[in-house]
């Protein structure tokens, strides 16, 4: 079969920005480099201070890089949010109709939500390949955390949108069973075809391991040697069920030994410390958002980690942090409705346990009998890891990916 003359991986975040989804995007394009000519056409990094300090354009790790300027209003205001969305997303379609061809293949990330949308017109107009790579399903994503209703006129709208936008890319990557099943739901008059392949999120094996925590210096600085620690690092966002886990640290709160900590920031982070303070919760821990490069510390600085999602976001996101914590050899409990893709993983795996969103008094039961088993949690860690090293690497994932544009 004959290859692209180019793959473009479209993406607002991409190097230098290591967060999120900007790590994964960079992460495919240079792994796809290997096999490939990689354009990738992104955003500059979202953060403070002048955007002129990179260039417009670059060559790293083999892949030709293209940056478009867009506002940089603050993210907490809904309205300006949207208004950054609309400028990156016509500042890319704009570079990428000066920049696609006919025999191109382009990859392109539901983020921000406008960005598919303009890319694939984009495609229709150079006659070029769309993949369309799923880390967030809307409204569904929007619905579960209050930010619109069910049956409102933007979630109508996105409804409808996107069942366009599934059923005509040439292709769609989704992260998880529980996503695939949804799209297909979205598009079941293409359902019986293999328009949809999993893709699962990878972690950096060379970076993330197992260590120590009696060696771990996180752990020595927040004397927490003597403690049993239980983890949340990443986003506090809407879809996290932050309060969740602190209502099952205020049940805890008069067993001395058990202990919270938090690594990142988001949203919520504000609520976190106003709470901390106003109901003394000692047994609590905030720390702010790390390097990845610190990731071998700060994964490792507990015995338990926990990934959660509120209710409603089963199939709607699968959190990348899952494969982190599994490569550091830590097990899980997952605050998860039943039959998403974090469930069935901890489940058939066996390295954790799963709670339902919304009920800390189940999480709390379930710390509980993590606290009381060290041999058990020993061996679901060994199990995390093997798992990982099995199933989630990057070269798999790459390799998924090829198969998938030598297919188109």
């Amino acid at each position: 079969m004959k290859a692209p003359d180019k793959v473009w991986v479209i993406s607002e975040v991409y190097y230098p920005d290591e967060q999120g989804g900007g790590h994964f995007m960079t992460k495919l394009a240079e792994g796809l480099a290997r096999s490939y000519r990689v354009h990738v056409i992104c955003g500059y990094p979202q953060r403070s201070g002048d955007q002129r300090d990179l260039p417009k354009r670059e060559t790293h790790n083999g892949v030709q890089i293209e940056r478009c300027c867009s506002t940089n209003f603050d993210k907490k205001r809904l309205s300006l949010r949207l208004v950054n969305f609309i400028t990156i997303s016509l500042s890319i379609f704009f570079r990428s109709l000066s920049k696609i061809s006919r025999n191109d293949l382009v990859i392109v990330v539901t983020t921000p939500p406008s960005l598919p949308f303009v890319i694939f017109i984009a495609c229709k107009l150079t006659r070029a390949k769309c993949i369309l790579r799923i880390e967030d399903i809307y409204p569904e994503t929007l619905i579960a955390t209050g930010i619109t209703g069910p049956k409102s006129m933007l979630a109508r709208l996105m409804t409808f949108l996107n069942r366009w936008l599934y059923g005509s890319v040439d292709h769609i990557t989704v992260l998880g069973r529980d996503m695939k099943q949804l799209v297909q739901h979205k598009i079941d008059h293409v359902s019986k075809t293999d328009k949809i392949t999993i893709v699962p999120n990878w972690t950096d094996l060379d970076l993330v391991a197992p260590m120590s925590r009696d060696d771990n210096p996180l752990i020595k600085e927040l004397r927490l040697t003597d403690r049993f620690v239980v983890q949340c690092a990443g986003n506090m966002g809407h879809a996290q069920g932050i309060e969740n886990m602190f209502a099952a640290a205020e049940m805890l709160r008069v067993h001395g030994d058990i202990h919270f900590l938090f690594i990142g920031t988001g949203v919520k982070r504000e609520w976190m410390e106003k709470t901390v303070q106003d109901k003394e919760l000692k047994n609590i821990t905030i720390l702010g958002q790390r390097p990845r490069a610190e990731q071998p510390v700060f994964l490792n600085a507990c015995d338990v980690s926990i990934v959660s999602l509120v209710s409603g976001m089963k199939g709607a996101a699968v959190p990348s942090r899952l494969y982190n914590i599994m490569a550091a050899g830590k097990p899980v409990i997952a605050i998860a409705e039943e039959g998403s893709e974090v469930a069935l993983t901890i489940t058939e795996e066996e390295i954790g346990w799963v709670a339902p969103p919304g009920e800390p008094g189940r999480l709390a039961e379930v710390i509980m009998d993590a606290f009381s088993d060290p041999a058990r949690l020993r061996q679901m860690g060994l199990r995390a890891r093997q798992a990982v090293e099995n199933k989630y690497t990057h070269d798999r994932g790459i390799e998924i990916y090829c198969t998938v544009i030598r297919n188109l």
